[in-house]
């Protein structure tokens, strides 16, 4: 399955994205902030990064234009991980170079539909 760098500030959000993509067979790199995603990218070349929008150090716009900038991981997909549902915000995660956005609260089996098909878009089983 895929490799899934996931950037979440709130550790039982990131366990239970964690949590809920290994079990639907994908192979799950944390990050606790957008700095630290950026940091970690290069080095593992996730196939997919979802990064929350809110965090310390870096937000996930910040991470995702640094991420875009960085010729060797500009091209994987990025997917924005929000409570914040309004037009302005998602347009500003996909002028920051995201793929998709995914809304808080989310049931896990939405959420891993949701990455399968994005997964699929981009031919990565």
């Amino acid at each position: 399955m895929a490799k899934i760098l996931i950037a979440e500030d709130e550790r039982d959000i990131r366990d239970l994205i964690e949590f809920t993509l290994k079990y639907a067979g994908h192979e799950v790199i944390k990050a606790a902030n957008g700095a630290e995603a950026v940091e970690l990218a290069p080095d593992v070349m996730p196939d997919l990064i979802m990064l929350d929008v809110r965090m310390p150090r870096m937000t996930g716009y910040e991470a995702c234009a640094a991420l875009k900038g960085i010729e060797k991981v500009s091209k994987i997909p990025v997917v924005f991980l929000s409570a914040k549902g309004q037009a302005s915000e998602m347009e500003a995660g996909m002028d920051a170079g995201a793929y998709d956005y995914i809304l808080k609260p989310f049931a896990p089996d939405q959420l891993t539909q949701r990455i399968s098909e994005i997964l699929a878009k981009f031919d990565i089983a």
